[in-house]
């Protein structure tokens, strides 16, 4: 599903506001309200939001959006922020990559690269990669789910404490407009949580949609990361938290 810029716009509203009445929508942008319904019906359908009477309401902070919903929301945008990750990993780097699609885009933006060492609790990022130029993958051990081959748990942590890597690349669900980094699901956290400590250089990917976005589980905060890659400019309170947390911002604009 691509979004045009209203539904964008309106998805980053509810997201940020948690209701906004169908009135408010159509005034704001300059519809009418049968408009503002159809969006609406379309962010339903792909479980983005949820519609209350009279309006539209965020989701709830404990249930991300489903995976395959996820894997071609915003995709122009994921894939921008990936190929510019790409042009900032070496060859011959060794890299952790975690659960996302957002990583899964960069496991496919780095396909020229070679030898690379990934380590990866995501089957989705080892099947992409098994078939680079002289590229190593190792799969953490774990509990394997089904609805988007992400690899968890204790067992998980303790394979990933065993190495050191140059990158690790982990995308995220929420980053509060205070820097704080926040998922859906404590064991994706903990298992992220395992990769930065044992990375030498932290990218964090997430699109626009990821700010100020609720979600349950804190994650930790931008002054662990190295570098956040993201599609649009950041807001001046935002630019300022990041700064302050001597974290790099890069944006991947749209080529024109």
């Amino acid at each position: 599903m691509i979004l045009n810029l209203r539904q964008q716009e309106l998805l980053k509203w509810v997201q940020r506001e948690a209701y906004v009445s169908v009135d408010k929508l159509a005034e704001h942008f300059d519809v009418t309200q049968q408009t503002i319904r159809r969006d609406i019906h379309q962010l339903v359908e792909n479980k983005l939001v949820q519609k209350l009477h009279g309006g539209v309401s965020a989701l709830s902070s404990v249930e991300d959006v489903a995976y395959t919903t996820r894997q071609v929301l915003l995709i122009e945008e994921k894939q921008r922020i990936a190929e510019l990750v790409a042009t900032h990993i070496p060859n011959n780097a060794s890299l952790f990559i975690n659960l996302g699609t957002t990583t899964e885009e960069v496991a496919k933006a780095l396909r020229h690269h070679h030898g690379l060492h990934v380590i990866t609790n995501n089957l989705n990022v080892a099947a992409i990669m098994c078939t680079y130029h002289e590229c190593e993958v190792i799969i953490a051990g774990g509990m394997v789910r089904g609805r988007d081959r992400g690899i968890t748990g204790e067992a998980t942590i303790s394979f990933i404490n065993q190495f050191k890597v140059d990158y690790g690349i982990i995308g995220i669900s929420s980053i509060e407009t205070d820097g704080t980094l926040r998922d859906f699901d404590f064991r994706e956290v903990r298992t992220a949580e395992a990769i930065i400590k044992q990375s030498r250089h932290v990218f964090l990917v997430a699109d626009h949609s990821k700010f100020g976005r609720p979600a349950l589980a804190r994650q930790g905060h931008l002054s662990q990361i190295t570098a956040l890659f993201t599609d649009q400019a950041v807001d001046a309170a935002m630019e300022a938290v990041i700064k302050e947390s001597k974290t790099q911002l890069y944006i991947a604009q749209t080529a024109h």
